[in-house]
């Protein structure tokens, strides 16, 4: 049988094992000009739980007692679509199914011979695209300016930092315990990491790991890590903000300092992305961040979760940051 995971309940705050359902069908027969895919690895990433609720946003909501989606890597398994055949890997925004049919339009088919599957749902995905080009676009890095980075040790973070460097930028790194921390010196190459949980000041940590003033700050979490950077920002800061998982499960909107006036005494420009805003820049982006894995001067972590029943506990689990990098489900 095909096992399928929806969403049972709209979660209020914090989602629980509650709000997924399973549930299993006949595997699917797929018609003329269509593919039938087999899910390999499931993508499970914080900005889903945006799409669990009911709220306008940049992309439509989930529809109650339909299935989950996200990034999923696959292989077709039996082809009626001229543009693919049978045994192919395949990336794209599927449906939380171990089988699925697909009539092709989203699909790109991936390569394990050039990168291990599961990158191309992190490096060579939307984490590494993510990562490049809210830093170059937005960010815009010089030489010797100072990168800091909250959420360091997750997916898009920890490849920001290695970008920071390849760009001879000196990186800082919040992240949440001293393994962290000490796995953003070694593998990732940042100069500097802050553990905000034994950390009693984190404005002054900041201050005092970056003498020289905050040039980027690259933003994943929000909430007070985020104000703490901003009290140590340079004049014409660059602050690209990528999410705000500190706040993502808030029932009301918490209330924190005021950010008009520090961006406005500092010059400094603070803007929301989403990956998409960039599309046309994508294969270029690709490129530039193969070539570089290539040339080891980037690496990557994968927390990899095995059973495509645990997907909704390792999406919990990013709430937590249990994750060491990209946070990756293995059917």
């Amino acid at each position: 049988m095909n096992k399928v995971i929806l969403l049972n309940k709209r979660p209020v705050g914090r989602p629980t094992l509650d709000d997924f359902k399973f549930t299993s069908a006949a595997i699917p027969v797929p018609p003329a000009g269509n593919v039938l895919i087999k899910t390999l690895y499931v993508s499970v990433d914080p900005y889903l739980r945006g799409r669990m609720s009911d709220s306008r946003s940049y992309v439509s909501s989930f529809v109650l007692g339909e299935p989950m989606q996200s990034g999923i890597i696959g292989q077709v398994i039996d082809s009626k679509h001229p543009e693919f055949r049978k045994g192919d890997f395949v990336s794209g925004i599927l449906e939380w199914k171990e089988y699925q049919v697909s009539d092709g339009k989203g699909l790109i088919k991936v390569d394990d011979r050039v990168s291990p599957l599961s990158s191309y749902l992190g490096a060579l995905g939307m984490t590494g695209l993510t990562a490049y080009l809210g830093l170059t676009e937005i960010g815009v890095p010089k030489a010797g300016e100072t990168i800091v980075v909250s959420g360091a040790a997750g997916a898009v973070g920890s490849m920001v930092g290695q970008i920071g460097k390849i760009m001879r930028c000196n990186t800082v790194g919040i992240t949440g315990t001293d393994e962290k921390a000490d796995l953003l010196k070694s593998k990732f190459k940042f100069d500097h990491a802050v553990n905000y949980r034994t950390t009693p000041d984190l404005k002054e940590a900041i201050r005092n790991t970056c003498p020289d003033g905050v040039d980027i700050y690259f933003d994943n979490v929000g909430g007070e890590i985020s104000d703490a950077v901003l009290a140590n920002i340079n004049k014409y800061a660059r602050l690209p903000v990528c999410g705000a998982i500190s706040l993502y499960n808030a029932t009301e909107v918490p209330v924190g300092p005021r950010l008009q006036p520090v961006l406005l005494t500092k010059s400094a420009t603070m803007r929301g992305f989403i990956v998409s805003d960039f599309s046309a820049k994508f294969p270029a982006a690709i490129n530039q961040l193969a070539m570089w894995l290539k040339e080891g001067k980037l690496t990557y972590v994968e927390t990899i979760v095995e059973g495509f029943e645990n997907t909704p506990q390792a999406f919990l689990d990013l709430f937590d940051g249990k994750n060491k990098g990209k946070m990756i489900v293995k059917v």
